[in-house]
Formats: structure tokens, sequence, C-alpha cells
């Protein structure tokens, strides 16, 4: 019985650390592009804290881009919101609207 007690309990704490990673990956950053660069998929944007990705500054970055047609709907200057996530290849921004 105290076993079947620890594995639920193992479990719980596992379910519960996974949904706050997902959570955190999926936290929108605010920024602006500065650079576009749609035959390589890459957008230089300059943002504020990425808490998501570990990032406690605001900074400069060039982001692959997971889908280059997202590039399509930008230009250099536009305000953004975006989720981005960490690869073995960098970072590559997921999600990227202008903001409201």
């Amino acid at each position: 019985m105290i076993r079947i007690i620890r594995l639920a309990a193992a479990l719980a704490l596992t379910v519960s650390l996974t949904a706050g990673a997902l959570a955190a990956g999926g936290a929108a950053i605010s920024g602006e592009v500065r650079k576009i660069d749609e035959s390589t998929g890459k957008i230089t944007l300059k943002h504020g804290p990425a808490k998501s990705l570990g990032m406690e500054e605001p900074m400069t970055m060039v982001y692959r881009v997971k889908d280059p047609a997202l590039l399509k709907q930008l230009k250099v200057g536009d305000k953004v919101t975006f989720e981005a996530e960490e690869a073995a290849s960098g970072y590559t921004v997921t999600r990227i609207d202008k903001a409201k």
C-alpha cells in the first residue's frame, strides 16, 4: 500500500513539473524587429527579459524561425510578441505576432 502511495505521489509531482515547464516554455516575450533575413530563415529581435529562455536582461539576438512563412508578415521596426525555444542549433522562434 505504501508503495502505491509513493508511486502516486511521484506521478503527481512529475505531472506538476512537466505542466510548469510547458507553461514557462510558452511565455510570450515582447520585442522589436531589427532585421529580417528570409533567405536564411532568421530574424534579429531586440527584446526584454526572456525568463522562459533563462535570459534575465534585455538584449538583441538573432533567432532561427521554425516556419519561415512567419517572416512575410513582418517588417523592420514592428513591435512583436514571440515565443522561442532552445534547440541544439540555437534559439528558434516558434510563434511571432505583431503587438497590439
